[in-house]
């Protein structure tokens, strides 16, 4: 079968063949029908995040797939299902963490995920997987299945921002995501469309005519311009947000977002910047914390149970954003115009057998 490996740090991805694999006792196999592309494939890439399965120099990629069951091995899945794999795996034995179904939960050494950090990914015609990291989805969303995996680290990055909350009566109405990327973009629509927020904001440093503003206004929401209004001045120049989604791994945001936050406001920082010293104001930051009984909230991977409400989110984002969003889908011959990273390029995906 063809797969899309590469080895990090050493050049671009490429298509290669391997023995199609054979499902072991308890695991079906899947036959892939897309998978998605985002930052962090472009990082594997590049070598800067993730490693190759122990003992290898190459990975094949992909952690946002859909695809079908193809032998469902005497499992209780049926074949013919449609089905989206979760990421994490145990690295040995199972951890509690695994056995409570919170592997997004579980300590760094403790896991592997799949097309990351230790495991291939699904870029590939077929892979296998236990059941319990397959999420079944309607065959009408097969189309976009690729899109339940991110969707579903945003549904576990504001439950957790949320919880944070739970201690009092919390009505937030305005809300920031830092980043216009497909995962921002996808995140403010969610805010906007699902979780029914009153006023959105979404910064970016991109220029008029670009097709991710284009996205941020169709939404109603109000795009930032980084170079104009960096984060600290928001506040005064449109209103201090109540929910902060910081998506962008630039490190001084973490702080910058508790000056943009208003009283009782919480941000959820996803991304993972690199090492960076630099000088913030300690004290007075604290004191606003304290203060204005603010949070700060880390967020990573996502378990099955928001990839489960991730299904549902996705049936009810606007089509039209969808198609916007989605800015290109290619076959296996084309693969490589999949890792375009330009103005153009929203999100893209390979497909590896019609949907």
């Amino acid at each position: 079968m063809k797969v899309i490996a590469v080895e990090p740090g050493a050049g671009d991805p490429v298509i290669e063949e391997r023995p199609r694999p054979d499902p072991g006792p308890g695991e079906v196999l899947v036959r892939t029908l897309r998978v998605g592309v985002d930052g962090t494939d472009h990082e594997v890439v590049a070598g800067v995040h993730g490693e190759p399965p122990a003992g290898r120099t190459s990975m094949v990629l992909g952690h946002e797939a859909v695809g079908v069951v193809e032998d469902a091995n005497g499992t209780d899945l049926a074949e013919g299902a449609v089905v989206v794999p979760t990421v994490r795996r145990p690295a040995a034995e199972a951890t509690s963490h695994f056995e409570r179904g919170e592997a997004d939960m579980a300590p760094e050494g403790t896991y592997v995920e799949r097309g990351i950090v230790g495991a291939d990914g699904f870029m590939a015609e077929y892979f296998t997987s236990a059941p319990e990291y397959l999420v079944e989805i309607p065959e009408e969303l097969a189309s976009l299945g690729f899109l339940v995996e991110p969707i579903s680290i945003t549904e576990k990055a504001i439950e957790h921002a949320y919880a944070a909350r739970s201690a009092f009566e919390w009505a937030p109405e305005s809300a920031l995501v830092l980043g216009n990327g497909s995962l921002g973009l996808l995140t403010l629509a969610m805010l906007e469309t699902v979780y029914d927020y009153d006023r959105t904001y979404c910064l970016g440093r991109r220029d008029r005519p670009d097709p991710s503003i284009d996205l941020v206004e169709s939404l109603g929401s109000t795009y930032v311009d980084s170079r104009e209004t960096p984060v600290p001045e928001i506040p005064a120049v449109h209103e201090p947000a109540d929910l902060i989604y910081e998506a962008t791994g630039y490190a001084r945001h973490a702080f910058e977002a508790i000056d943009a936050l208003a009283p009782n406001g919480v941000a959820a920082l996803l991304g993972v910047p690199d090492d960076w010293s630099f000088d913030v104001e300690g004290g007075r930051l604290h004191r606003e914390l304290v203060l204005s009984n603010k949070a700060l909230v880390g967020s990573v991977n996502s378990n099955r149970r928001h990839f489960e409400t991730a299904v549902g989110t996705l049936a009810e984002l606007p089509e039209t954003f969808v198609d916007a969003l989605v800015t290109g889908v290619f076959d296996l011959e084309d693969a490589e115009r999949a890792f375009a990273d330009d103005d153009t390029t929203i999100k893209t995906a390979v497909e590896f057998a019609d949907t």
